[in-house]
């Protein structure tokens, strides 16, 4: 088995490595006071060929695959998650979305400007009373003549106020509970459809993150994606591959707050000498990075899995799981070796500690993730 990437996944990783810390990482503390998405940055990522890289290249895409994606996502978080779960969200959640389930005509009509770093797509599932049981959607889709009627509110929509293409998971059969559960395409500016509440968050500021408002939002019958009914089914798809995504945020966020504080405990004296000598930060850092290697290895392997045609639901649950308690016990730990400068904003790793916490919770929380992985094991 070789662990070496290939000559192209390593020219994906430096290219995208230097456009996060000579792009990205100027103005990020700023962005994030500011609750600012780089836009402008985004759309010049998609310009360098780096947004659809897992995808085919007649749908705007890069013709790589999802391991190239994960490097990619990883990179990017390092410096700036918010733009890491944006960039994820638009491929693996709208992205997949779509891909899983539309036919020819509507990939070469949905896909392209996402793919290409145009402009960003969004998914639409959680609901107020709808989080980890997705089953619980209220939102409705009811068909009148030639078109479907929407109703309803989704809630913690990342990239909600700037997307232009929306996958929305919609009720056609409300009797039938998720097995009514169908989705559809809604184009940003569709009559009916706004944009709710902006959400003031913990972490990711910079992310966009909103609620969706249908009040009588006419869509025509060919948005519907797939069959009514197949909604579910395609929106556990579309999780499946946007926890691989949000496995490689968390290890870049690990990866990231790993190297602040490895350089400052290198660089930073007490007692006459630089505190790296202090062998219980030197084994706490031995432990950390045994324990960002592991992760590394768990998303990669989710992410070949995916690229390479096997069943990828379990491996992405574990990555996920494992990914993200390693971004927030690096980060928490960042924090602490730092002293008081890892509270102070201009260190960084504060702002990581806060941007780790959310990659635990959404699509999927850690504890979704142990019931998906011991379904598995065959434990009920």
């Amino acid at each position: 088995m070789n662990f070496q990437l290939s000559e192209k996944r390593l020219a994906i990783q430096q290219a995208v490595r230097e456009f996060a810390e000579n792009e990205l990482a100027p103005g990020v503390i700023e962005r994030d006071e500011a609750g600012e998405y780089p836009l402008e940055l985004y759309k010049k990522l998609g310009k360098m060929g780096y947004v659809g890289l897992p995808y085919e290249e007649k749908y705007g895409g890069s013709g790589g695959d999802y391991l190239d994606y994960a490097i990619a996502v990883e990179e990017i978080s390092k410096v700036d998650a918010s733009l890491g779960i944006s960039y994820s969200v638009a491929m693996s959640l709208y992205g997949g979305s779509i891909m899983n389930g539309a036919t020819e005509e509507q990939k070469l009509e949905y896909l392209p400007d996402v793919f290409s770093g145009k402009c960003l797509g969004a998914f639409g599932l959680t609901e107020p009373n709808a989080g980890s049981d997705a089953g619980g959607c209220v939102t409705t889709a009811e068909k009148k003549g030639d078109k479907y009627v929407l109703n309803g509110l989704k809630c913690f929509n990342t990239n909600g106020p700037l997307a232009e293409h929306f996958a929305v998971y919609a009720l056609t059969q409300p009797e039938l509970g998720a097995k009514g559960l169908s989705l559809f395409h809604v184009k940003k500016g569709t009559p009916g459809f706004s944009i709710g509440k902006i959400e003031n968050k913990m972490g990711i500021r910079a992310a966009q993150v909103s609620e969706l408002v249908f009040e009588n939002c006419e869509i025509p019958e060919s948005s519907l994606i797939g069959e009514e009914g197949q909604g579910f089914k395609l929106a556990m798809k579309a999780l499946d591959g946007g926890r691989i995504g949000v496995a490689a945020q968390g290890l870049g966020i690990a990866e990231g707050a790993f190297e602040i504080a490895r350089k400052y405990l290198m660089t930073r004296e007490q007692f006459g000498k630089p505190i790296y000598k202090n062998q219980h930060l030197a084994f706490k850092m031995a432990e950390l990075e045994c324990e960002i290697e592991q992760a590394k290895y768990m998303v990669y392997k989710a992410a070949l899995d995916k690229s390479e045609g096997r069943p990828y639901t379990i491996p992405a649950a574990k990555a996920k799981l494992v990914c993200t308690n390693a971004a927030m016990h690096v980060t928490t730990e960042a924090v602490q070796m730092l002293g008081g400068n890892g509270y102070m904003k201009e260190f960084h790793v504060e702002r990581m500690m806060r941007d780790a916490k959310i990659t635990e919770i959404y699509e999927g929380t850690s504890e979704v993730q142990r019931m998906v992985i011991s379904s598995h094991l065959g434990v009920k």
